[in-house]
């Protein structure tokens, strides 16, 4: 310190001004670099749908249209076979019919 920091009290804060600059661009550069990095996920959100799907596909590919309706068509055998179970103690010759629908595979 020189007999000016009396005269100029600014020049005696230039340390602490400049380290709290620095702290401030601290916290700043990163709220930047993540404000870039929305920008582009947004720019280029299309590209990377895209490229998630693909991804997706390579994993668990889609069914053929075949093999959705055989799918759907079990678990509709599938549920009518569970109804039959429930009603059986009750309804005996209602389960019988439902056994006999679930087994024509309707």
């Amino acid at each position: 310190m020189s007999i000016l920091s009396i005269a100029i009290p600014a020049e005696s804060t230039l340390p602490a001004l400049e380290m709290l600059i620095a702290n401030a661009l601290n916290v700043v550069r990163p709220m930047l670099g993540l404000g870039v990095l929305a920008a582009i996920v947004v720019a280029f959100k299309p590209l990377l749908v895209g490229l998630l799907r693909a991804a997706l596909l390579v994993v668990k590919p889609r069914y053929s249209l075949e093999q959705r309706e055989e799918r759907r068509r079990l678990k509709s055998i599938m549920e009518i076979n569970r109804m039959a179970w429930e009603v059986e103690s009750l309804h005996p010759s209602l389960a019988s019919e439902l056994r006999s629908i679930a087994s024509r595979g309707n």
